[in-house]
Formats: structure tokens, C-alpha cells, sequence
């Protein structure tokens, strides 16, 4: 590509995340959340994590799927 048509490519916009609304009965939820927090995540997390890992067992996870972003603090600076 040469560098005016890098110029006047249409820069792509990172994909947002889906929202998508979920009924669960009480008790599963409950237990999901108790679960999630046993791992130290959030339900939701844990929702997307379950998910994923069944499409993989499955063998139906897209190739071009991100990984699932990391929270919370980064890892401490070995070189620090």
C-alpha cells in the first residue's frame, strides 16, 4: 500500500462489545455469581468465559475472536 492510500483508508474503529440482555432464573444466578466470585470474577466475566469455552469445546469459536480483555491491575514490572 502506498502511503497516500494509507492516508485515505478508512481507519477501522475497534468493535464494541454486545450487550445483550439475559433472563436467568434466581438460583442460577446465584450460583453463577457465588462461582464467578470463587475465581475472582465478575458474572458477567464468568458468563463470557463459560460461553467461550463451550464454543471452543464445540468447535465453534471464530478464529478472528479477541482474547478476553484483562481487568483490573497490570502485572508488576519485572525490570522495575
Amino acid at each position: 500500500m502506498t502511503e497516500s492510500q494509507e492516508e485515505s483508508a478508512p481507519r477501522r474503529r475497534p468493535q464494541q462489545r454486545k450487550q445483550v440482555l439475559l433472563r436467568l432464573d434466581p438460583s442460577v444466578y446465584d450460583a453463577l455469581a457465588r462461582w464467578a466470585g470463587d475465581e475472582l470474577r465478575s458474572a458477567n466475566a464468568q458468563i463470557e468465559f463459560l460461553l467461550r469455552k463451550a464454543l471452543a469445546d464445540a468447535g465453534r469459536l471464530p478464529g478472528e475472536v479477541r482474547p478476553i480483555p484483562r481487568r483490573g491491575r497490570p502485572p508488576a514490572d519485572p525490570d522495575a
